[in-house]
């Protein structure tokens, strides 16, 4: 599904404030590794020849929200080890404090940024497929081409496109500025996903 050349991709830009905890209860967290591996499957989560992962999942959990941690791409079935609680985000800032076994993601700035744009927003996923992705760039919402992944500048890009491009109706979006790079978002982690999978 993605090329053999990882683009821009794979660490952190945000300054993390990372506190090693235990992991969460399983039952809270199947739904989202049963997506997780169903996307993994299809190719729209895992790691480029060089190692890279790609890919991410995150439900809201309160005021919090879970998500995949850093470089877990290329596991076809991760646990709750495997995932990270974000408790905190200061978007300006570029601070992002989460708690878990590992770190978050390296996108988990872009997923705050959607959570706080609605609150009946429960679940985000990013995937990489360059079909995919070469075929909705600019024909669904899409990011400037100029704003990279994993920053400030790339969660605000994202609430801009609910203000601007109707990204609460379509619930899923293109990052031009990385490449084969796609966001969806639901209600459920299983509506954020079949968004994505329906687009093969």
């Amino acid at each position: 599904m993605s090329s053999n050349a990882a683009p821009d991709e794979g660490y952190i830009k945000y300054r993390a404030q990372w506190t090693l905890a235990a992991p969460v209860a399983p039952e809270l967290v199947a739904g989202l590794i049963h997506w997780r591996t169903k996307l993994f499957d299809a190719g729209l989560i895992g790691a480029y020849p060089d190692g890279i992962g790609y890919g991410n999942l995150s439900i809201r959990w309160g005021k919090e929200f879970i998500i995949t941690g850093t470089q877990t791409g290329a596991i076809r079935e991760i646990g709750p080890e495997h995932l990270s609680i974000v408790t905190q985000v200061d978007i300006p800032g570029n601070v992002l404090a989460c708690s878990g076994p590992v770190q978050a993601s390296s996108e988990a700035m872009t997923h705050a940024a959607i959570y706080r744009c609605d609150p009946s927003i429960q679940a985000v996923v990013h995937a990489h497929c360059r079909t995919r992705w070469a075929r909705l760039l600019h024909t669904i919402p899409t990011t400037d081409a100029s704003v990279p992944y994993g920053t400030p500048q790339m969660a605000l890009e994202f609430q801009r496109l609910f203000r601007t491009e109707n990204l609460g109706a379509t619930r899923i979006a293109a990052m031009a500025g990385h490449e084969e790079g796609l966001i969806s978002f639901g209600a459920t982690i299983q509506e954020a996903a079949e968004l994505l999978l329906e687009q093969g």
